[in-house]
């Protein structure tokens, strides 16, 4: 049998670590950990039995959907301004459990807990390393943030949900191709012809392009990663082929992979973003449900389109007239809003509930409680220069995991400076949290060295990747009793305000 040139199978990448029995149980065992913490005392707090901060706005939105079909049918109720697929979630609960808080925070606890999975899941894929895997589920159940937006009925942590998975998945077509590809390249048959191979359905891709249309139906802010996602996707093709050795590899990426890629990532988001409006659609009472003939119309040049999608187009139209206006000079100024050039280290905190009154529990007569979004800063203050160090990874070395990682954040992150007359919030950045988790993560992968570091490289990385998990730890327990609303005294709140931007 021919031997196949061992030069171009060994630039495909690494394959996917071996120990899969035991990458299943170290997934087990942080998912479960992240259950317990997640899903404790889950109901509390309250604002006296109803919901607190923004939960205001979501709670009462889905459990209007579980009493009506799935929709919202009365815009004056609430502000009715984001798509229905994380209402309609936060609905299942409310309709399992009942109108109270473990109902409407059930399903985002849920959410929370699979992000964990699927970071576990992507951190081992992008190092190859179970434990690294481990460790990153370990980072993101220690960041504040996420325990506290995975305990909220608010939509943010269901659209983290969709853009992990999106991003999962895509990982997962990049294996799969290389994979098929190194068969091809050891039969020799990469330049059968100058465009190299074709690869018929990739199924890892579709679902890649179901979930990132999901990921809008919570939320639009996942348009971004359809655009982001899809050009890293054209991006590793072109790359796939061209370290393949295929002769001609832009223009057989073009030939091959723009159309399918174009297909999964551009046309099926598109057609599970409107699978979400499903109630909607049919319905009779749905906000805005006929306006063609009313606001609409009935001829010009769209009149060929369905009355329905015309009407949803209108109802679109006027929710982004809502957010175009939702600025500081319109909407005055919220007391804890912050712009984006202060999330990467989280130096506005979000203060979600706080009493002071009648509060028991902390063997003191001055107890308090409060519920403050704050992401761990052991784990958000080494961002800036976790990032510079990923940046020079991409550029000088096209480090393909740095790439994707980077790409994730900033889609998440970077759109927010287009208009900063917005009022913007910290909890937008909790589908961005994920990624600073791993890139914290590839950022240990570093310290620790490979198989080919000296055995004093490896001890002195361990010891510093210890000391720094250490940190994120003890400072996520410091954290604790202002994440979930533990009583605890007047003192130990001041003493919790490290930074006068968190007060």
């Amino acid at each position: 049998m021919r031997r196949a040139d061992p030069g171009p199978m060994s630039r495909l990448g690494r394959p996917p670590a071996a120990d899969t029995l035991r990458g299943w149980l170290v997934t087990a065992g942080v998912t479960l950990l992240a259950a317990v913490l997640r899903l404790t005392n889950l109901g509390e707090p309250t604002d006296r039995g109803t919901p607190i901060f923004d939960e205001k706005h979501y709670v009462p939105q889905a459990w209007q959907m579980v009493r009506n079909g799935g929709i919202e049918d009365n815009p004056a109720y609430e502000k009715i301004v984001h798509p229905p697929l994380g209402k309609q979630l936060i609905a299942l609960g409310e309709a399992t459990f009942g109108y109270d808080g473990v109902g409407w925070r059930i399903a985002a606890a849920l959410a929370g807990v699979l992000c964990v999975l699927l970071v576990v899941r992507a951190a081992r894929r992008l190092t190859r390393s179970t434990a690294l895997g481990g460790l990153a589920g370990l980072l993101l159940i220690c960041d504040g943030l996420s325990h506290v937006q995975s305990r909220m009925g608010m939509l943010d942590v269901f659209a983290a949900l969709f853009v992990v998975a999106a991003f999962s998945t895509l990982l997962c077509d990049r294996d799969d191709v290389r994979a098929r590809m190194a068969l091809v390249v050891s039969q020799d048959r990469v330049n059968e012809h100058a465009f190299g191979p074709r690869w018929g359905v990739r199924w890892w891709r579709l679902a890649t392009g179901v979930l990132l249309g999901l990921g809008c139906g919570v939320k639009w802010g996942g348009v971004y990663y359809v655009v982001a996602f899809g050009i890293l996707a054209v991006l590793w093709d072109v790359s796939l082929r061209r370290r393949a050795g295929v002769a001609r590899p832009w223009v057989g990426t073009v030939v091959r992979d723009l159309g399918p890629a174009l297909w999964a990532m551009a046309l099926v988001p598109v057609l599970a973003y409107l699978s979400t409006w499903w109630a909607w659609f049919g319905s009779e009472t749905g906000i805005d449900r006929h306006q063609v003939g009313r606001e609409i119309g009935s001829g010009g040049m769209w009149s060929f389109l369905p009355d329905a999608l015309r009407s949803l187009w209108y109802y679109h139209g006027q929710v982004l007239a809502f957010h175009e206006g939702l600025t500081t000079q319109v909407a005055g100024q919220h007391p804890w809003e912050s712009k984006p050039w202060t999330w990467p280290m989280g130096l506005r905190p979000m203060l979600y509930q706080y009493a002071d009154s009648g509060v028991r529990g902390c063997d003191s007569g001055d107890c308090v409680s409060a519920v403050m979004l704050i992401g761990t800063p052991a784990l958000w203050w080494a961002a800036i220069p976790v990032l510079a160090w990923g940046l020079w990874r991409a550029v000088t070395r096209a480090d393909w995991r740095w790439v994707a990682v980077l790409v994730g954040y900033g889609a998440g992150f970077l759109p927010w400076f287009l208009n900063l007359d917005r009022q913007m919030y910290f909890f937008y950045m909790m589908p961005v949290a994920p990624f600073l988790v791993l890139a914290a993560v590839l950022v240990m992968g570093h310290m620790l060295g490979d198989a080919h570091s000296s055995e004093r490289r490896r001890r002195i990385g361990l010891l510093l990747v210890s000391g720094w998990v250490t940190l994120i730890l003890l400072n996520f327990i410091w954290l604790w009793p202002i994440l979930g609303g533990t009583p605890i005294t007047e003192a130990h709140w001041q003493a919790e305000l490290w930074l006068p931007s968190w007060r």
